[in-house]
């Protein structure tokens, strides 16, 4: 129930969103950004592909952030509305300490993108988009990677909502064996947990 009521906010009650977004902000900040901090660039620095960068992303790839998300062709992006894609929105989640972004980079080309949207109750939610000449050669793997490793090495659940009719993602995710899903959700949407896999001692 509470993640409808959130996923209506965000789309329908923008007020009242950025109310609940700033105060989590906050909260984030003040209960996990230290050791936030400190967890992020050695789970990036754990996983890699060779002939790409996996990084934070800086102010000064705002703009070619901007460029990959506009350039993408509109059916690419039916199921990827994290945020406004125009370069005032990217900067104002840039400054949010609960909004990680992340980006994979060929050479100086940024080719991917992907994001945790963090909360102070200990949840995450995680996202992703590749350049579509860039898909098929392993980057989704590595990013997954990236994000659920944050997320478990903060103690968070990683979560996800997923369109069934988002066929891309879908077959993406069809051998993904640390994923389960939670509950069916309003419009074709799964409410789905990234969960960490168990390690025998």
């Amino acid at each position: 129930m509470l993640v409808r009521i959130l996923i209506y906010t965000k789309h329908h009650l923008s007020f009242i969103w950025n109310l609940i977004e700033g105060l989590n902000a906050f909260l984030f900040r003040l209960m996990h950004g230290r050791r936030f901090k400190s967890v992020v660039p050695n789970v990036i620095h754990y996983f890699g592909l060779p002939g790409y960068n996996f990084r934070q992303l800086v102010t000064n790839d705002l703009p070619a952030l901007n460029s990959l998300l506009n350039k993408q062709s509109p059916g690419r992006l039916d199921y990827f509305k994290p945020h406004g894609f125009d370069v005032k929105s990217l900067q104002k989640v840039y400054k949010n300490p609960s909004f990680l972004m992340m980006g994979a980079f060929k050479g100086p080309q940024l080719v991917g993108y992907f994001f945790l949207r963090c909360f102070w109750n200990r949840k995450c939610f995680v996202g992703r988009l590749i350049d579509q000449p860039y898909e098929g050669k392993g980057i989704g793997r590595i990013m997954n990677n990236i994000m659920y490793n944050i997320g478990w090495s903060m103690n968070f659940r990683v979560l996800s909502t997923i369109s069934k009719n988002n066929h891309l993602v879908m077959r993406s995710h069809s051998g993904n064996k640390t994923m389960r899903v939670l509950k069916e959700l309003p419009n074709d949407f799964l409410f789905v947990e990234f969960v960490k896999p168990f390690q025998e001692k």
